[in-house]
């Protein structure tokens, strides 16, 4: 039976909160604030948090971090969008606003705990777990509308965003490097809003030359300029009732920024060369590998407008943040790729996980599926080979490991490769650690494949400082 600890300060609330849950059968403790809670319970071994967010003393979401992991839902009557956007920025896992009605309450519970479980699940077998293609595996996901493969800890944690996300029409700022998957964010978005029948319209803002682009966006009279020999909807107007997903927004013009800024407050477009403004229902989703905040500061974007489309924020993680999500994925390409040449004996050889896995993948999953697509390509056996992915790894380190290039096997006394349970990022954390003495950040740098300032950002992402002492300058 799940325990759950209702924190709320509020007694004939708690009271009725609690007498709910366990006509549900659930295990119920309680307390009024954060320091009850902590004087009276071991915090982290309850199922489920349930907390008002305004309490005497400590905030609500001070239970976050005392939760160590435990999913806390944020109680709200403060049910502004900002407070809740700001507990789910501090890791509440959601919110709900009072008063609230019992059904609702019920399924949000029912959902953690069963998303939790799915969570605790994956993190526990994943050694074990094949690289499937294809699949969500970890992810409550039975309708396959997210459509985006992967299951690491930040994956999982941002379909749960999606999920609740989505029914809002909240404008959404999807944030990540290039070739990430942002548009399959937008595309998940737009799948499980109530707009799902409408359009959605994609722009890709920096594919669009800069004197087309108010025109393309926003429609033109005849005659508003040389060429316009016929009146033209634009793709806000094409969007109408459905989404808008405007791909690299931060290369989107000034004077563009202005018109697209009218379309969030006032809900209405003009045409170039018009002077009539007609309404338009369109939920905007941006994407970006930019820092929009610091270009509003430099005068490069629109302060108003950043603000406007950074009501809920989704990061994207890069693909070398994901672990063995690469290897997932990287399976479901070459599934695709084979299929399409009709081919159904290909696989990966042991050298070219290796290289899949070590690779920092700069192009994130767009570089991979064009390494994959070529290596299908090119491959004139069942076997595909690091050689053959083209990827620029140094593989030094690999020569002494004896690797049967033949069969994909492998000598087990390899003592860089990376074992069935380190992700990448734990492989780079052992590496550097154990290296570091004897070796410049060069020769790091080298034999893991990537560039001197890599490492050095990952060292300042994963918190390992250079030696100051003792260490081989680098």
């Amino acid at each position: 039976m799940p325990h759950i600890l209702i924190v709320e300060d509020e007694t004939i609330i708690r009271s009725a909160l609690r007498r709910l849950l366990e006509r549900n059968q659930y295990e119920v403790s309680e307390a009024g604030s954060v320091q009850e809670a902590q004087e009276r319970f071991s915090i982290p071994s309850f199922d489920l948090i349930v907390s008002d967010l305004r309490l005497p003393g400590a905030p609500g979401t001070e239970l976050i971090k005392l939760g160590e992991g435990t999913p806390v839902l944020i109680m709200t009557s403060y049910a502004s969008l900002r407070s809740a956007v700001d507990s789910m920025k501090m890791g509440a896992v959601d919110y709900i606003a009072k008063p609230f009605d019992h059904d609702e309450m019920l399924q949000a519970v029912a959902r953690i705990l069963r998303d939790h479980q799915a969570l605790r699940s994956t993190l526990s077998t994943a050694p074990e777990r094949s690289n499937g293609a294809g699949s969500d595996k970890g992810v409550d996901n039975s309708n396959g509308e997210i459509g985006i493969i992967g299951s690491s800890p930040s994956m999982l944690e941002l379909y749960s965003k999606i999920r609740k996300v989505a029914p809002t029409d909240s404008n959404v700022l999807v944030q990540g490097e290039s070739g990430t998957g942002k548009e399959l964010v937008a595309r998940a978005l737009h799948n499980l809003s109530k707009r799902a029948k409408a359009p959605l319209i994609s722009v890709n803002c920096a594919a669009i030359p800069e004197t087309l682009i108010e025109s393309e966006l926003f429609g033109h009279e005849k005659g508003a300029f040389t060429g316009a020999s016929a009146a033209r909807a634009g793709l806000v107007e094409a969007a109408d009732g459905g989404t808008l997903f405007l791909d690299e927004i931060g290369e989107l013009p000034l004077e563009a920024q202005a018109r697209l800024l009218r379309v969030l407050q006032e809900g209405e477009i003009r045409r170039v060369g018009s002077v009539q403004s007609q309404k338009v229902d369109v939920r905007l989703i941006a994407a970006t590998h930019r820092d929009l905040k610091t270009l509003a500061k430099t005068g490069q974007f629109r302060e108003d407008l950043y603000y406007r489309l950074h009501v809920i924020a989704l990061k994207l993680p890069a693909l070398r943040e994901r672990g063995k999500d690469v290897l997932e994925i990287a399976q479901a390409f070459l599934q695709r790729q084979s299929a399409r040449i009709g081919r159904d004996d290909l696989h990966f050889a042991a050298n070219a996980e290796h290289a899949i896995r070590q690779y920092p993948w700069p192009g994130n999953v767009r570089e991979l599926e064009n390494a994959i697509e070529r290596a299908v390509i090119l491959c004139e056996s069942p076997l595909i080979t690091a050689e053959l992915l083209g990827i620029d790894v140094e593989l030094d380190d690999m020569e002494d490991d004896d690797f049967d290039r033949s069969s994909g096997a492998q000598s087990s006394s390899n003592s860089h490769e990376p074992t069935e349970d380190l992700s990448l990022e734990d492989y780079f954390q052992h590496f550097v650690l154990e290296h570091q003495d004897h070796m410049t950040e060069t020769e790091l740098a080298r034999k893991l494949g990537i560039s001197r300032k890599c490492l050095w950002e990952r060292r300042q992402r994963l918190g390992i400082p250079r030696r100051k002492s003792g260490a081989v300058s680098g």
